[in-house]
């Protein structure tokens, strides 16, 4: 009897490491579905971003989890579609890239959760119930891309001499929430505001400059679009072309060679949606988590491109900015 215990116990114990080695690999790999309305390539470095935060915390694609890209290829009318199949896929979160696909995903389910690596004004798109208790299955970031229009108004007018006219390329389909920012604030800065509706090709973005420069704006800037954002070369490209100073969103847009950004700090954004969604594959619920506001923001101005327009930018604006591209 003494003789079996102890071979029992010698079994347990040598078949011990081996069950807990097969039980990590065997655990649970989680389903992550990506919801996006541009292209894969053109929010590649956003994504990295978030996949290199999830891969310090712990999750590995292949390992532990799985993720399902879903890309509207700059068609936002093919959101709801690209939602549903992420549902039917029984995926255990989504993530998405800001407004449009949040609304989406959040029509597609309530009940899967969906984390906002940057969303724009989520409370007034009824997304969720107030910053601080979200209420539903939708959290994450509000990246305050449209309150900072303001700002960027300001910089144009500091930069450009005399400016009295700025084109504001917008999407068709695009949210009114930017523009009931914009609009009041362009009058208190005694700017006219040239609203140009474009799509986002080759042939749209032409023409819309071309339409800028028949209506005499001394400058150009874009709503915040995901859309926009993955066209961010050929837009700092017409922009040259047609020697007009811009303020863009984001800093990709500088590093493109564009003149100036000023906004929240992305990358930034999309490591914080990585957190969230580490906490609720661990067990919290989206309604607990309260949206989170940008407290990381960028002011690059890019001098030789300044150079390439002919413009000059005081040394009182350069001390302002937190990179100054030479």
């Amino acid at each position: 009897m003494t003789k079996k215990i102890i071979l029992l116990a010698l079994c347990f114990l040598l078949l011990a490491p081996c069950s807990a080695a097969d039980a990590q690999q065997t655990g649970k790999i989680f389903r992550i579905g990506f919801l996006d309305p541009s292209t894969a390539s053109g929010s590649a470095v956003l994504w990295d971003a978030f996949r290199q935060e999830m891969r310090k915390l712990g999750w590995i694609e292949g390992k532990n989890i799985a993720i399902e890209y879903r890309f509207a290829e700059q068609k936002p009318e093919r959101l709801p579609e690209l939602a549903a199949d992420l549902v039917r896929l029984k995926v255990d979160l989504i993530v998405v890239s800001g407004t449009p696909p949040a609304l989406a995903a959040k029509n597609a389910t309530t009940a899967i959760p969906i984390v906002m690596a940057s969303g724009g004004d989520p409370v007034g798109a009824g997304l969720v119930a107030s910053l601080a208790r979200p209420g539903g299955n939708v959290t994450g970031n509000s990246g305050l891309a449209f309150e900072l229009d303001t700002k960027r108004l300001e910089i144009l007018k500091d930069v450009v001499p005399k400016l009295a006219r700025v084109g504001f390329l917008r999407l068709p389909s695009g949210s009114n929430s930017q523009l009931k920012e914009i609009r009041p604030a362009a009058v208190a800065l005694k700017l006219k505001l040239e609203e140009i509706e474009t799509q986002a090709d080759a042939k749209g973005l032409e023409s819309a400059f071309q339409t800028a420069k028949q209506k005499q704006v001394g400058a150009i800037m874009t709503t915040t679009s995901r859309i926009f954002f993955a066209e961010r070369k050929r837009i700092v490209e017409l922009a040259g072309k047609y020697r007009l100073p811009a303020i863009y969103y984001q800093k990709e847009f500088v590093d493109e060679g564009g003149l100036m950004s000023y906004g929240a700090d992305f990358d930034d954004l999309y490591r914080r949606a990585a957190v969230y969604v580490d906490k609720i594959l661990k067990g919290a619920k989206p309604a607990d988590l309260p949206v989170q506001q940008a407290t990381k923001f960028e002011f690059v101005i890019n001098l030789k491109a300044a150079k390439q327009i002919g413009l000059t930018i005081s040394p009182d604006l350069l001390a302002r900015a937190n990179k100054v591209i030479q």
